[in-house]
């Protein structure tokens, strides 16, 4: 009886140690670069690296804000449209994966009827998604191309499914990789009535969507403009020294970084608050 006490306070002890000096895992988000090379990816820029945007991004900033000392002479004035310059790159980039992925959102269903109807048609899986690279949406078939290549060099159809989700960086694709993934593990015996029921759905959602952006455009467009608006006025100031030379005394600093600060804000909030939910990538 003693031993067994003795074993169980020594587990119980050694148990105690593990849990005060295990790391507990990383919840973290990831680093600038992680974010930077995903949004790349999400861009349909898969050979374009962070360092090379990041580039951009410095080399941007300076030329703007030589241009502007050169012309205002207000070294103030001239860094702020130099940072502005240096986020337009990664603003650009933005812009163009939400414009991906609504092109991508627009096309699925298609690409989902025509695996289901080339499934039908007594194709395997793996011809059924290299067919969509030469019949497939235009936007889509780069990816199936590349995965009806990879697929026939290796023959293993979920590493060919990993790289393509690579190549796709989409949230819809994701759930129909993984369905079909599953779909192939367990038999496909109900893989038809999945990709019918997978393509209405996504129909119905791009509709509402597409609805919801239409009315809210209007909103973003206002709100940019409104931004714009006062350091398009500034920029026009540039070419009246003696007004522009204003900003360089210390009120005038004042007068940019709050300015500057409320319209960063104003927006962003606007946008946060009008901004229609983006699927994440939770399967990736």
């Amino acid at each position: 009886m003693g031993a067994v006490l003795g074993l169980g306070v020594g587990v119980g002890l050694v148990l105690v140690w593990l849990a005060l000096t295990t790391p507990a895992p990383s919840t973290s988000r990831p680093d600038r670069v992680g974010r930077t090379r995903d949004l790349l990816d999400r861009a349909g820029l898969p050979s374009t690296t962070v360092g090379g945007v990041w580039s951009v991004c410095a080399i941007g900033a300076v030329l703007v804000f030589v241009a502007v000392q050169v012309v205002s002479r207000t070294a103030t004035v001239a860094v702020a449209f130099g940072l502005m310059a240096g986020y337009l790159p990664l603003a650009t980039v933005t812009g163009r994966a939400r414009r991906r992925q609504r092109e991508l959102a627009e096309v699925w269903p298609e690409a989902v009827d025509n695996l289901a109807s080339a499934v039908r048609a007594g194709m395997s899986l793996p011809e059924a998604l290299t067919a969509l690279g030469y019949r497939g949406p235009e936007p889509l078939r780069e990816p199936f191309l590349a995965f009806g290549a990879d697929y026939q060099v290796t023959g293993r159809f979920g590493d060919s499914l990993d790289r393509l989700k690579v190549r796709l960086a989409d949230p819809v694709g994701d759930r129909v990789v993984e369905g079909l993934r599953i779909a192939r593990e367990v038999g496909g015996g109900e893989l038809g009535s999945l990709l019918r029921n997978l393509s209405g759905f996504l129909r119905e959602d791009a509709r509402t969507r597409s609805e919801l952006e239409s009315r809210q455009a209007w909103t973003v467009n206002g709100a940019r403009l409104a931004v714009a608006a006062p350091w398009l006025v500034l920029l026009m100031l540039c070419f009246q020294h003696e007004v522009i030379v204003r900003y360089a005394s210390p009120a005038g600093v004042l007068v940019l970084a709050v300015g500057g600060g409320l319209c960063l804000v104003a927006y962003r909030a606007m946008v946060r608050i009008g901004r229609l939910p983006t699927e994440q990538r939770v399967l990736s």
